[in-house]
């Protein structure tokens, strides 16, 4: 039986779907292999994946990696995203890997490789700095060593579907081209934490910006405001209701948001807003939880911390 209003291959009762649907999302595991020359990059690369949420495994036996692909899984709280570090640390292993990545070819696993490279002199010239020998080297030269690692990732080399060349990158470049081989367009978000805290027991080691409120009448002058804290609804209302407090988070807020826009795009994660008053108890309590519920409403992630809450 079939409806008149709806196409003849839509059995009745059956409702079209809505040409307004999402499309269905690509939730299969991914597996990201970063290889390369020594000194390209490639602890840096791991690091940014790590800070991204991918389950990282630094100098791999290549054999090891048909393991670790069978353990992922698209259930909540699997490895669902692996980034394997593969390279010639890993000695007389190193040898197996082309024959491990035909294996998962031919076992339907899909992966992609990122080759880290960098031309002789940046290379020679980062194991300076550091005061390291190539791993290759032996008791022969550093350039040496360097050939010889070249002469071994040739096949590699020829098989990457990425090549990152890092000789003219900063850290934060490397990071920022790592960040958009595996982010889409969303912008990654800026961990906000704002801390209240009193002056009198220091200022907070990891504070980023500081914001002293001790200009805003104390409500511990207040009996019936002194046993609370700026959690509590009445201090709450006092403190924002005191001439200038609210006009004062508005207009910092808005001063520190291109300041905040920079920091996402400088790859820092983390920032760590410090609101003081004098004890940490009441004016800097209210104050912090106002600049957070600001920040969140501009769609920013933000908790609180109240350091010094309890001390008194």
């Amino acid at each position: 039986m079939t409806d008149p209003d709806q196409p003849s291959t839509v059995p009745y009762g059956i409702p079209l779907l809505e040409e307004s649907a999402p499309p269905q999302v690509d939730d299969r595991p991914e597996i990201l292999l970063i290889t390369g020359m020594s000194g390209a990059g490639r602890s840096r690369t791991a690091a940014v994946l790590e800070d991204l949420d991918w389950y990282v495994v630094d100098n791999l036996p290549p054999k090891m990696l048909m393991a670790l692909a069978g353990m992922m899984t698209q259930a909540d709280g699997g490895v669902r995203r692996l980034a394997a570090v593969v390279d010639v640390r890993s000695r007389e292993f190193f040898s197996d890997l082309v024959q491990v990545l035909d294996d998962l070819r031919s076992a339907q696993i899909t992966y992609r490789i990122v080759f880290l490279d960098a031309t002789d002199e940046v290379l020679v010239r980062r194991f300076e700095q550091v005061r390291r020998p190539h791993p290759l080297q032996g008791d022969g030269r550093m350039l040496d060593g360097i050939a010889e690692e070249r002469r071994l990732l040739t096949h590699l080399r020829s098989r990457a579907d990425v090549t990152l060349d890092s000789s003219d990158l900063s850290v934060h470049d490397l990071a920022r081209a790592v960040r958009d081989l595996v982010v889409s367009d969303v912008q990654p978000d800026l961990r906000i934490t704002t801390v209240s805290f009193g002056f009198k027991y220091g200022l907070p080691l990891d504070a980023d910006h500081v914001v002293d409120v001790r200009f805003l009448k104390n409500p511990y002058w207040v009996t019936e405001l002194r046993h609370l804290t700026g959690k509590d609804e009445p201090v709450r209302d006092y403190v924002l209701g005191l001439p200038g407090a609210e006009e004062f988070v508005g207009r910092w807020v808005a001063a520190i948001e291109p300041v905040l826009d920079g920091y996402v795009q400088e790859q820092k994660p983390y920032v760590t807003i410090a609101v003081g008053c004098t004890g940490g108890k009441h004016r800097s309590v209210a104050i912090s939880e106002a600049i957070a519920t600001a920040l969140r409403g501009q769609g920013r992630v933000v908790r609180t911390v109240h350091r010094d809450l309890g001390r008194e």
